[in-house]
């Protein structure tokens, strides 16, 4: 058990830094960590038991689908099945865990797939630490639908991940983003909604207006962006399930833009242009009520709540150069947090609400990178032609972002990276894509 906790320890450490720098075992063990480079931990997951011939094909993909989250999170070595000297032919037989020992797991992961007569999909899920001969915590079982089977596999996948770091899981997510299509001097831009990892996509508006900065509401049932439906810049609610849409606020002479829900979905802090200056406004979704935040001859942007919801971080060029503010939800002058070269922009909250990601352009070099809600510890995790437009998964540490390479062919693509720096990975999309943000965990 020793040794499993210790990779354990290694793996919090990779993804907190400081946060996880001390992991703590029952007992005398205390196993400090102060480098977090380290060897994935090698799992294996044999192939999942179907219990009926309808679950014969469900069995292979939800297998699949579970063991590509846990190597993709770059914390996990899959060993491939072709390498295991043991078959798992039952889902309630004793595990021989000298047969695991042998191939190097120190994880184990085994599963049941059942479809039921009336298409209800039954999936039972064990995982097994190898070297305490042991399973780590009860086995759990998941009822969904045949269609929805890749949220089957995700919520597996969420488990194993969630009890062998105890982090919290982001499998189960959906990221919204701008789906572009055409030459880059006339590209084609609609909103869209895919699975984290790029399956299950689905276009929410035409290319018939430009579409802008996406971001879901804390439930994930809406979503708001920046539409050009009038011929003008205006904040949109779009509610995911019927494709209704409406545009808030009563003031059509000015633009608004860069909108974003605060934690509690009531309200939306957004930026609007009024008489040549543009400012922070808060708008109360049950009352239309409006709410001026900022007063300023500067620009004032891209604003992202605490999950709290005390405080708001923001961009301004109050200083000659756009840099990250904080201030309070009620608004006011805020405080300046960036001090760096360089330029800050497109500031957002961590969901842990320890750190505030954000795109940083100096040099002639763009980058992600993230620091805490006081400046401190600023820590840069991207470099890049161009980066930009962060947001967090759900658990608070992963982020992505859009990168576009430079050339006439060059066509914006999403990636993800750890908040450590490593594990930097194109996301899958069906075309050109931009202005991703991740939602919460599905219900």
């Amino acid at each position: 058990m020793r040794r499993f906790l210790a990779a354990c320890a290694a793996c919090l450490a990779m993804w907190g830094g400081q946060d996880a720098a001390l992991a703590q075992s029952p007992g005398p063990l205390r196993i400090e960590i102060t480098d977090g480079v380290i060897e994935p931990l090698p799992f294996a997951v044999p192939p999942f038991i179907a219990r009926n011939d309808a679950a014969a094909g469900l069995a292979v993909d939800l297998t699949r689908v579970v063991a590509a989250d846990l190597a993709n999170t770059g914390l996990f070595r899959e060993i491939p099945q072709d390498a295991h000297v043991a078959r798992i032919t039952s889902f309630d037989a004793p595990v021989g865990y000298a047969d695991w020992k042998a191939i190097g797991a120190q994880a184990l992961i085994t599963g049941s797939v059942l479809v039921e007569p009336d298409g209800r999909l039954v999936v039972q899920f064990r995982l097994f630490d190898v070297f305490a001969d042991a399973p780590l915590g009860e086995g759990l079982q998941f009822v969904g639908t045949a269609e929805g089977w890749r949220r089957m596999a995700h919520k597996v996948a969420d488990a194993a991940y969630s009890r062998i770091t105890g982090e919290d899981p982001y499998f189960d997510s959906r990221v919204v983003f701008v789906a572009e299509t055409g030459p880059k001097d006339a590209r084609l831009k609609r909103l869209a909604v895919m699975d984290y990892d790029g399956a299950n996509v689905r276009y929410l508006t035409s290319s018939d207006a430009l579409v802008l900065a996406p971001r879901f509401s804390p439930d994930g049932q809406r979503i708001i962006y920046t539409g050009y439906e009038s011929g003008f810049p205006r904040v949109t609610v779009l509610n995911v399930a019927d494709l209704a849409r409406r545009t808030i606020g009563t003031d059509l002479e000015n633009m608004s833009f860069a909108p974003r829900f605060s934690p509690d979905g009531m309200r939306v802090v957004y930026s609007a242009e009024v008489a040549g200056n543009t400012d922070l406004y808060a708008l109360d979704l049950s009352t239309g009520g409006t709410t001026r935040l900022t007063s300023a001859p500067s620009i004032e942007t891209a604003p992202s709540f605490s999950p709290d919801g005390t405080r708001i971080v923001f961009e301004s060029d109050r200083s000659g150069a756009p840099q990250l503010y904080v201030m309070s939800a009620s608004g006011g002058d805020g405080q300046r947090i960036s001090f760096g070269e360089g330029r800050y922009g497109t500031p957002v909250w961590s969901p842990k609400g320890d750190y505030i990601a954000f795109t940083k352009q100096n040099a002639g070099r763009f980058h992600i990178g993230v620091m805490r809600a006081d400046g401190a510890e600023e820590r840069l995790l991207t470099g890049a032609f161009l980066d930009e437009g962060p947001t967090w998964a759900p658990n608070g540490r992963v982020v992505m972002f859009t990168r576009e390479t430079p050339g006439a062919a060059g066509a914006p693509a999403l990636y993800s990276v750890d908040i450590t720096g490593r594990n930097l990975q194109r996301a899958p999309t069906p075309a050109a894509a931009s202005d991703p943000n991740w939602g919460p965990l599905l219900p």
